[in-house]
Order: structure tokens, then sequence, then C-alpha cells
């Protein structure tokens, strides 16, 4: 029990300095030596735990989706309807962004350069995520809050797409022109006044 215990604390210390190193240097220029020493292990450390570099980033993907999908499906458990519920969702993920910058680095810039997770990678729990979209536009037709003609593939895409938008540019920009709670407004009302009935 305690073997496992100190090889899950080995893992988790090699993604939190894969995200480290990645954020400071960059996918392509990061080297597994770079990552072994900032996580204090020896090199073929690494090797035990993950077949190469691309491994390693993914690993970090799956880890921190499950972490955000869990909190977002909590978060929107407490909103009494589909408006609130969109409105929460662009909130969160958002703060999110400004919570976490090394993890948004890597995320906005760094995983898009692996041509890897872009092409071989099929992530279902980032699927997930933008199920959730959908399933506040479908709990809203219901209703009769959103319009019918809404197609909840298109507009899950969407959504999704205009926040993440904003995550790139609230990363790359070293300047903030506004904070984070007006980005999310912003944008969830823009769609709303597009998808009310």
């Amino acid at each position: 029990m305690k073997e496992v215990k100190n090889q899950r604390d080995k893992y988790d210390k090699i993604l939190q300095a894969a995200t480290k190193v990645f954020a400071k240097k960059g996918f392509f220029a990061s080297k597994v030596s770079e990552i072994a020493k900032e996580a204090g292990v020896a090199d073929g450390t690494i090797y035990l735990y993950f077949e190469n570099k691309d491994h390693i980033l993914i690993s970090i993907f799956e880890e921190k989706m499950q972490l955000v999908l869990d909190n977002m499906v909590k978060e929107l458990s407490s909103e009494p309807g589909p408006i609130e519920k969109l409105k929460k969702f662009a909130q969160v993920h958002l703060k999110l962004i400004e919570g976490n910058k090394d993890m948004a680095e890597l995320i906005q810039v760094e995983l898009r350069q692996s041509s890897k997770f872009m092409k071989n990678y099929k992530n279902e729990k980032f699927l997930r995520y933008l199920d959730l979209i959908a399933e506040i536009l479908k709990e809203g037709q219901e209703m009769g809050i959103f319009k019918r003609e809404i197609i909840p593939g298109i507009f899950k895409r969407a959504f999704f797409g205009a926040l993440d938008e904003m995550s790139r540019f609230w990363v790359l920009s070293t300047k903030k022109y506004y904070d984070i709670n007006t980005a999310a407004d912003q944008i969830s009302s823009y769609f709303l006044k597009g998808i009310c009935a």
C-alpha cells in the first residue's frame, strides 16, 4: 500500500514538474532531463511512468480535465435553470484560466503543438465537457426557453470556441483590459440573445 502511494506521489510530482517546464520553455524546447531535474528524480525514472514527452503532455491533460469536469458538474448542479447554468459555465471556465496560469498556457498553447495529441488522441473527458453545454441547451429547449432550431452539436462548439478564444487571449496578452467576470457575462449574453425563444 505504501509502495503504491509512493509511486502515485512520484507520478504526480513528475506531472507538476512537466507542467512548469512546458509552460516556461515550451513543449518542443523542453527536455525530459529538465522535467526530471524539476521533479527531483533521475532521468530514467520518467520512463518508468511515461513512454515519451507526448505521453507526459497527454497525461497532464487527462488528469486536469477530470478535475475540471468534476468541478463544472458540481458548479452547474447548484444553478436553478438553463440560463443561469450557461452563465455559470462561462464564468467557471474563465476563472479556471485565471487561477491556473501554467496549466492555462499549457492547454492553450503547448498542447496544440503536439501533433500526436491533435491527430491521434480521442479525449473522452473533453467531449463530455462539451456535452455539458449541449445538455444545458437541450434543457432550455424542453422548457421552451431556448429556440428549438438551435442544433446542440453546433452550439456547444460555438460557445466553447468563444470561451476558448477568450482564454487564449488571456494567456497570451500582457495587458488585461477587462476582468474575467466581465468577459464571461459578455460572452454568455451574446449567445443567450441568439438562442432565447
